[in-house]
């Protein structure tokens, strides 16, 4: 492996100093990425001080932002940036504002700027495709003078169909199942079924999924998958 992405989740109760060593030993063995989980599927709140320090294990290569959360996701970005770390790849992982990372300009202070360089999302394991010419799409905006209206009304979309797979309206219970509910329609697995067996959709989630495919068909690729399927699974 080229690096490692290390969730602290199971820490849930250590404080900076121990993260922090936490972190460094797994360094010592491997490049690591950050992984800021959000607290509502198993992460835990990861303040300031504690990426500050992170920033400054020099083994850190990457941070993957997914707390769900504007504040903390500020959070990590001003780190990085106040620990002169411009060698630390950014990826967004936050999948209620994945377009709005990408195109964003974060700003430090004293004209320093970081840019999200890419994602690594939940969503991306479903309209693949699509994401692939969204990335391509935000990047180009992100280099050019303004952002098109039209992409960030495209974000909005984005978001509104991870609200269905992820189920954001049970508290993201359902958030594999969901997932494995896209997979089931396109033919690239055969059930939902989870390993943990009360891994399930949520009461209404199967409605909500039906909605998002209703409202964004330009979002899936149902077509980009059915043609490749047979090949796929040979």
């Amino acid at each position: 492996y080229h690096a490692g992405l290390l969730s602290l989740a199971a820490l849930s109760t250590a404080d900076d100093d121990a993260l922090v060593a936490h972190c460094e030993a797994v360094a010592a063995r491997i490049p690591v990425v950050g992984f800021y989980l959000q607290p509502s599927v198993g992460g835990r709140r990861l303040p300031y001080s504690f990426w500050r320090r992170f920033a400054e294990i020099p083994n850190v290569v990457a941070i993957k932002m997914a707390p769900f959360n504007r504040y903390q996701t500020l959070d990590v970005v001003r780190a990085v940036m106040d620990a002169g770390r411009d060698d630390i790849a950014l990826y967004t992982g936050n999948d209620d504002n994945i377009v709005a990372d990408l195109v964003t300009a974060f700003p430090g202070g004293g004209g320093r700027v970081r840019r999200v360089c890419g994602g690594l999302l939940g969503h991306w394991a479903v309209w693949t495709s699509g994401a692939v010419r969204l990335l391509a799409q935000c990047q180009a905006a992100a280099a050019a003078p303004a952002v098109p209206a039209a992409l960030l009304a495209t974000g909005v979309e984005v978001t509104d169909a991870n609200a269905a797979f992820f189920d954001a309206a049970n508290g993201f219970a359902g958030c594999i199942a969901g997932i494995h509910e896209v997979l089931r329609r396109q033919g690239l697995l055969e059930t939902i079924r989870c390993l943990d067996a009360h891994e399930v959709l949520s009461p209404g989630q199967v409605e909500e999924i039906d909605r998002v495919y209703r409202a964004y068909p330009h979002l899936a690729d149902d077509a980009f998958v059915a043609e490749h399927l047979d090949t796929w699974l040979a």
